[in-house]
């Protein structure tokens, strides 16, 4: 594989990963987008700020070419805890169409650079980096942050699948309850001792 095939390979994933993403806020009230699901308070809307925050920082002033809008400092703790929500202030299609922008300028350096491109993370402790490695590192964020909105959405209203088509809408609750309760005497009789 060349490096403009592995390039072209890994910025195709990152595309259609973000996408996914998005799919999750599909259909959803303003209310169900942002509600803390977990106990730290993680939210659908929340998880595309923080993605198109920090994608922003690795394609951008990383590669020495800054994202032109304000971005919260990465080394004061308590904005970076804000990228995680959204306030009443801010809308989800404001959270949304920066995420987009983010995307556009993100796109620009991917196609400007080579793989072997030099970046400087001074976040990071070994912060010498090249593009490659800051692809690799946004498409697995990236990925780990759509698991975490794929269980968020099913929680919501059930809808699982990546395509927002509604995998979970074409069974019925009987379906459901009936899996889950063939895997619930799985993991019992695994663990004799559960309660």
């Amino acid at each position: 594989m060349t490096d403009g095939d592995a390039k072209t390979h890994l910025h195709d994933s990152l595309r259609w990963i973000r996408e996914a993403v998005l799919t999750k806020l599909d259909g959803l009230s303003e209310y169900d987008a942002r509600r803390p699901m977990t106990l730290t308070g993680t939210n659908l809307l929340g998880l595309v700020k923080h993605l198109a925050t920090w994608e922003a920082r690795y394609f951008g002033e990383v590669f020495g070419r800054p994202f032109p809008e304000p971005l919260p400092r990465w080394d004061d703790e308590d904005a970076r805890r804000a990228d995680m929500w959204a306030t009443e202030h801010e809308t989800r299609a404001d959270v949304v169409d920066r995420y987009r922008r983010v995307w556009a300028h993100s796109d620009a350096t991917i196609t400007a650079l080579d793989l072997d491109a030099p970046g400087h993370v001074p976040w990071w402790p070994d912060s010498e980096v090249t593009l490659f490695t800051m692809l690799v590192h946004v498409l697995t964020e990236t990925c780990r942050h759509a698991g975490h909105a794929d269980i968020l959405r099913e929680q919501v209203d059930g809808l699982v699948g990546l395509d927002g088509d509604g995998l979970a809408l074409r069974q019925d609750a009987a379906h459901w309850a009936e899996r889950r309760a063939t895997i619930e005497r799985a993991a019992r009789a695994a663990d004799p001792t559960a309660g």
